[in-house]
């Protein structure tokens, strides 16, 4: 029952987004199908087949070394607090893990990864497959296919980089899609961190996050199209010019890659502290309201009651629909990584198995208020010119891409 759930919960998303659509009657149905198509093939392959989840083992012990090397280098800087030997005895478990000193540190040694594996031509011919697999199955432009690759290994203003000649000349449902496809997924610089802190209560993880980021693509491009349907001729089609490499050497790379990384961790770590702080506020002037329910509001509280439908919508028992709401709330309102660490502080009695699982994948994006000022200010400076179509679309694109993660969410209901 809970997967005929999910499975009507795919079509009910649909619908919502075609209840938001700007123009109804020019959504290409032939088109969507065959994104929907593309996401439960893809989904299949990933989850179902087992030479498939065998290949994610591999991502697993990846994943597993770069947090054993990130530890070897915090523990050498800041000692015990760095996630080495302990001068004294744990009275409680887990009052030794340190966030901000053992792994929040993931995302600089990624963000060097990252720009090192750009550099030696690694990543490039990856991401050109996928777009070459976009572009032959759901028909969308060059540039949109290969900013909608990008974005499974790369972040919602890194990802546009590698169409920048191209944006001014986009149409306005193809720079939607852009947009929603960075909404839509994580860059590989947190994708590591989150594996590593959800790793101890979802088996493989790091292997659903890529499958996560995979399948992130189509679900983008699906609810785009709907929400914003193409009314114009497309103008990049075909070949693209292959982008600047990012470094003029393998030390510069490294460099390189370890100041952006540097910035973007001082940026998450302000956030966080800052978020939080601001939710206690919130919830310390609601709690001058009076108790409903024998219990004080709270932001969480509300944000749990608006989202629970749309969890449940996913495949998640009612039940447990608040507690997940709370979840996707919090992901929305403040961003996934306060959401993801929330979803580890749960009880193990709180969401079963599956539903963890779904909700892993319907937290998987950047699709919230903070990351949209991020995107707005990245592609207003690459093109200046469509400054008024970026802004416009801005809020639209949290829900396509909420819309995105959530359709990713009800399909692994279907098959879990």
């Amino acid at each position: 029952m809970l997967q005929l759930q999910s499975a009507f919960g795919i079509l009910a998303l649909i619908m919502i987004a075609f209840a938001l659509s700007e123009r109804r009657g020019a959504v290409s149905w032939t088109q969507v199908a065959a994104g929907l198509a593309v996401t439960l093939v893809t989904a299949v392959v990933l989850l179902k087949i087992p030479y498939a989840a065998k290949a994610f083992a591999v991502v697993n012990d990846a994943v597993g070394a770069v947090a054993d090397a990130t530890r070897a280098g915090t523990s050498f800087v800041f000692g015990h607090i760095g996630g080495g030997p302990l001068p004294y005895d744990v009275k409680s478990p887990g009052a030794d893990f340190v966030l901000a000193f053992q792994a929040l540190p993931l995302v600089l040694v990624m963000s060097v990864l990252t720009t090192l594996l750009f550099y030696w031509g690694i990543l490039p011919p990856i991401v050109r497959g996928f777009s070459w697999v976009l572009e032959r199955t759901l028909k969308v432009g060059g540039a949109v296919g290969l900013s909608a690759a990008a974005n499974i290994f790369l972040g919602m203003v890194e990802a546009p980089l590698f169409i920048k000649p191209y944006l001014a000349k986009l149409t306005r449902s193809e720079l939607f899609l852009v947009m929603t496809g960075g909404m839509a997924g994580i860059a590989g610089t947190v994708l590591v961190l989150y594996s590593v802190m959800l790793a101890p209560h979802i088996p493989d993880a790091s292997a659903h996050f890529v499958i996560a980021s995979v399948i992130g693509a189509p679900a983008a491009i699906v609810v785009a199209l709907i929400m914003v349907p193409e009314t114009s001729e497309t103008k990049t089609e075909g070949d693209l010019v292959t982008p600047p490499p990012p470094a003029s050497s393998t030390m510069d790379a490294i460099v390189q890659g370890t100041t952006s990384g540097l910035q973007l961790l001082l940026n998450i770590v302000a956030m966080l502290l800052v978020l939080v702080a601001l939710v206690h506020l919130v919830n310390a002037a609601l709690g001058l309201l009076p108790a409903i329910g024998g219990a004080p509001i709270s932001l969480q509280r509300i944000l749990g009651t608006l989202m629970a439908p749309i969890c449940w919508l996913m495949g998640i028992p009612w039940e447990k629909a608040v507690t997940a709401g709370s979840l996707m709330g919090t992901k929305t309102i403040l961003n996934e990584l306060i959401a993801y660490l929330d979803l580890a502080k749960l009880p193990p009695d709180t969401l079963d198995a599956r539903s963890r699982l779904i909700m892993l994948y319907a937290m998987c994006g950047f699709a919230n208020f903070g990351s949209l000022g991020i995107m707005i200010g990245g592609l207003t400076t690459m093109a200046p010119e469509r400054r008024e179509d970026i802004i416009s679309l801005g809020m639209k694109s949290i829900v396509s891409g909420t819309l995105a993660t959530c359709l990713m969410g009800a399909i692994v209901g279907v098959l879990t």
